[in-house]
């Protein structure tokens, strides 16, 4: 095991790929000489060239829509687009080319691409940079989704984008590139799309947190451990599309309750698909309605104070779990 920043792991596991396959290339605003917005392509210019890391326009369609072709020609792109707010500027090159080429050419053309786009706020970087958008691609068959929140998952999960015949929107964190955690040495160590994590075990309510949110439902687990005396299990989806909802349904079945923390909009978000399909099919287990912790739902501020009340934090969590399990347990712990 090595401790490594998640920025790194992102890194690495291109760098390994690009190694093991020479169809593997990355192309992006500012990834070669620059080394990326947030330094995620460090080295690769140096060690592969111009020719396989690639600097692009400042043209989000023109990136993707040759990102696509090349993939249907054969090779294996690693897209990087510097914000996933830019890549509403590529709406139409990745819904209705990345996604749907391979249904229209009935699987006899795949589009074997990866696009990987930093999202999520406490940057203040203002409402055109700081979205999360996990639910937008999230509808869209064809699309993969992953949204790793760890250094070790970002680098596994990486890897097997890459190797995958189909197109995946890969999530980044703006928040999560800097923290440190350990990862499996070698280079062929891969995480499969559609298996969660589980981070904390559980016996009295299921919180599952997405991306950011895996990191702020740990803690808030750990302080209603802590101050309310009760044990909360956490989820970590990894991977949206596919989504391991029997790990889910699982945990639930056991707790009896659920709450979904996520930092994107209220209104059609991951929250939102999620709670109604625990809903659906775990209803009889339920004995408290699934709670929903979200961004507040308004373009993201720029103001310090503003943003990081528009952001959910482990306060809100505790509040949500305390609902779902109001007159089941005290408030406070009794020693």
């Amino acid at each position: 095991m090595s401790e490594i920043r998640m920025r790194e792991a992102l890194r690495d596991a291109m760098a390994e790929e690009m190694r093991r396959d020479p169809d593997v290339f990355v192309m992006g605003e500012d990834v070669g000489v620059f080394q990326g917005a947030f330094k995620v392509t460090e080295g690769l210019l140096d060690e592969f060239g111009e020719k396989r890391v690639r600097d692009t326009p400042i043209s989000e369609n023109t990136i993707v829509g040759t990102g696509v072709g090349a993939a249907m020609a054969g090779l294996r792109p690693v897209v990087e687009l510097m914000t996933v707010n830019f890549s509403l500027l590529a709406l139409d090159q990745i819904v209705n080319h990345a996604a749907a080429i391979p249904y229209m050419f009935n699987g006899n053309v795949r589009v074997p691409m990866v696009i990987r786009m930093p999202g999520g706020g406490g940057h203040q970087l203002g409402p055109t940079h700081s979205h999360s958008f996990e639910a937008l691609y999230l509808q869209v068959p064809g699309l993969l989704v992953a949204c790793p929140s760890t250094p070790a998952d970002a680098k596994a999960l990486l890897k097997a984008a890459i190797r995958d015949d189909n197109p995946v929107v890969f999530i980044e964190h703006e928040s999560l590139y800097g923290i440190k955690g350990e990862v499996p040495d070698g280079d062929d160590v891969i995480q499969r799309f559609g298996e969660a994590a589980i981070r904390c075990e559980g016996s009295d309510v299921t919180i599952v947190g997405i991306l950011k949110m895996a990191h702020v439902a740990e803690k808030a687990a750990a302080e209603l451990e802590d101050k309310h005396g009760i044990s909360a299990e956490v989820i970590d989806p990894r991977t949206l599309r596919p989504l391991d909802l029997d790990t889910i349904l699982e945990s639930v079945r056991k707790t009896n309750r659920a709450v979904i923390v996520e930092e994107g909009w209220p209104h059609g978000g991951v929250g939102a698909n999620l709670s109604t399909l625990i809903t659906e099919q775990a209803f009889d287990y339920l004995d408290a309605p699934v709670q929903r912790v979200t961004g507040a739902d308004v373009p993201m501020p720029y103001s310090r104070r503003m943003e990081q009340a528009a952001i959910p934090h482990e306060e809100n969590v505790i509040e949500a779990a305390l609902a779902t399990t109001e007159g089941a347990f005290p408030r406070e712990r009794q020693d």
